[in-house]
């Protein structure tokens, strides 16, 4: 694990070394940082439907990366057991963990899908469907 982690940072160093520094090249005036508007156009279609839509779909997205990470660290435990029983274990209950809440997160994924499908109803963007008469 020493040797993982002692790497780990050893790669780190050597990028954050190696990045290219970049060069300003100014014209000799004084760098102009006010905004191009000083009105906010860009929110004008802000909405709390859209926020909480939006919200809906970054808390699947999060927990489906969550959880595919929680898979991999899990794999990595258990080729680092070493063959012991305890430690296999513990990564097989990781796994099987990672792997239930990857399923609990498309199922819910489906279920919005499937509300779509017969209801009309969008919950990733919170559409309902008009009544026509």
């Amino acid at each position: 694990m020493k040797k993982l982690i002692s790497s780990t940072f050893w790669a780190g160093i050597a990028l954050a070394l190696s990045a290219v520094p970049a060069v300003a090249q100014g014209t000799g005036t004084t760098l102009d940082l006010s905004p191009k508007s000083t009105t906010f156009e860009g929110l004008k279609n802000v909405t709390v439907v859209s926020i909480v839509s939006g919200l809906i779909t970054l808390a699947l997205i999060v927990a489906a990366v969550i959880f595919f990470f929680m898979l991999l660290i899990g794999g990595v435990q258990w080729i680092m057991s070493g063959g012991d029983k305890q430690n296999v274990e513990n990564a097989r209950n990781r796994i099987t963990n990672a792997l239930i809440g990857l399923v609990i997160v498309f199922a819910a994924w489906a279920i919005g899908a499937l509300m779509e499908t017969f209801f009309g109803v969008n919950i990733f963007s919170l559409t309902l469907p008009s009544l026509k008469g």
